[in-house]
């Protein structure tokens, strides 16, 4: 049987299915936790979910390679502060304006949580097929944006969460040394390297062992919406910005608007520290992973539109790889 093929045909697969294969079990058979309280199935299926994203992290961050420099490192900085940007712009009006209410049943945390995090194995594709090779390797820098660590930020600045700054250390923390180990020796980060995909399921169940599917299958039509506004809002911003610095291959830069399947971790994350907004989480999580699915379909599409229709050559950027 190929049944990891099958996973990774879904887009967001090792994120969503087991996320949804938890939500089901823990739905229809919740009961079945408390016989193994305590127990390796529980910590594993259960409970684990921290102390796995924790290493998701870490391993990821020895991935990020800053001994690449010149216009890689330049394209990844402005594409990073476009996606992180607008994640943080939105929070700030949605937290202004609407409050903890949110916005047509998308909370602050939600909206955030999704547009200020990118899809890095996607964008990585998307910039091997229609740009060049600095484009590709802008994806060590815009990695930075994994993780819960800038939706905590923005969450804080909008008033939305009530987040110390021992926390904000503490979740950048795992980040700064697994970047500064995987630099220092290409062994560790050869050794890590393949936890940033391997951890992925293991997390993701215990995720959706915490959610009810019923309240999953209700986020549907605002997880679209918050898909399509991640999908146009950052992908058509990063598209700007590529356009109006004049860099070649502009469309690549629409390749930041998919929103990564760790993005539906963050709320549960973000919630372990706040606990006031436990009450959003849960529905935030369920909004998020429908717009991961959205964003997958929806960005090569939009990448593959504004390459034919909108692209165009010229600028800077370097030879087409």
């Amino acid at each position: 049987m190929r049944i990891l093929a099958g996973v990774k045909k879904v887009p967001g697969g090792l994120m969503v299915v087991p996320l949804i294969l938890g939500a089901f079990v823990n739905t229809f058979c919740g009961g079945v936790w408390e016989r193994f309280d305590g127990t390796f199935t529980t910590y594993l299926w259960k409970s684990g979910a921290m102390p796995l994203l924790s290493a998701f992290i870490f391993c990821n961050a020895t991935t990020i390679n800053f001994r690449r420099a010149g216009v890689a490192v330049g394209k990844g900085v402005l594409l990073t502060l476009v996606k992180v940007g607008i994640g943080i712009a939105a929070g700030l009006l949605c937290g202004r304006m609407f409050g903890s209410a949110g916005f047509l049943g998308l909370s602050t945390l939600a909206i955030v949580a999704a547009l200020a995090n990118s899809n890095g194995g996607l964008y990585a594709a998307l910039a091997a097929e229609y740009g060049d090779s600095t484009d590709v390797g802008a994806v060590s820098i815009l990695s930075i944006n994994d993780g819960p660590f800038f939706t905590m930020l923005a969450l804080g600045a909008a008033g939305a969460a009530n987040i110390p700054l021992s926390v904000l250390l503490g979740c950048i923390i795992p980040v700064i040394v697994g970047c500064v180990l995987g630099n220092l020796d290409d062994d560790i980060r050869k050794f890590c390297e393949p936890g940033a995909t391997l951890l992925i399921p293991f997390f993701a169940f215990p995720l959706g062992a915490g959610l009810n599917v019923l309240n999953l299958l209700n986020a549907g039509l605002s997880g679209i919406l918050l898909g399509l506004g991640c999908l146009f809002v950052t992908g058509l911003g990063g598209f700007a910005a590529y356009k109006i610095l004049r860099i070649r291959h502009p469309e690549v830069g629409a390749a930041i608007g998919a929103t990564a399947g760790n993005a539906a971790a963050t709320p549960l994350a973000v919630a372990a520290v706040d606990s006031s907004l436990l009450a959003v989480a849960e529905t935030a999580t369920a909004q998020i992973t429908a717009a991961i699915i959205v964003t997958a379909i929806g960005c090569p599409i939009l990448v593959s539109f504004l390459h034919r229709y909108a692209g165009g050559g010229g600028g800077r950027g370097g030879c087409r790889a």
